[in-house]
């Protein structure tokens, strides 16, 4: 019989979100519990809401995930540092990357050798995100290594993404 084998590299994202700090939280506990290291990764855009809006076309909001700026990911990033630090995880790096927040997961996943992935995930009924995918949905559905999913508290429902202050 196969025996269970304890993580080495747990990768987690976070967008600074009201779900962001439990999914942090858990994966800091995971990488505490199998000494293993956690990686936290941020993605994020330049694209403002209004340059957005001008190239959306009536399917709504594509950026599902995405922090808008760069400050609002480093934020974003110390927020889930300080909350790992509380769970006594070992970080290994604390990664804002460009782009989008699927791509940036699994691509640090795959240069970190990750076995395992932890992301947050709201259960989305609009349309964009039947038609477009979910972060959550696009990590589970290409990642390489096993992939957990944490889902908001009873009564959650829309929890909003930062973003940094509009240029003027």
């Amino acid at each position: 019989m196969p025996t269970m084998k304890d993580y080495r590299t747990v990768v987690v994202g976070t967008d600074g979100s009201a779900l962001a700090l439990p999914t942090v939280m858990r994966a800091a506990w995971l990488a505490r519990h199998d000494e293993a290291d956690l990686v936290i990764v941020c993605a994020w855009s330049e694209l403002s809401r209004r340059a957005e809006a001008k190239n959306v076309l009536g399917v709504g909001d594509a950026r599902t995930g995405e922090v808008l700026g760069r400050q609002a990911a480093s934020d974003a990033v110390a927020a889930a540092v300080a909350a790992a630090n509380e769970e006594g995880a070992t970080i290994a790096a604390a990664l804002v990357v460009e782009g989008e927040p699927a791509t940036a997961l699994l691509q640090v996943a795959q240069d970190r050798g990750a076995d395992l992935l932890v992301v947050g995930a709201l259960k989305d009924r609009s349309i964009a995100g039947r038609l477009l995918g979910t972060v959550a949905g696009d990590v589970v559905k290409r990642a390489a290594c096993d992939v957990l999913v944490i889902r908001p508290a009873d009564g959650a429902t829309e929890l909003e993404v930062p973003e940094s202050a509009p240029l003027a």
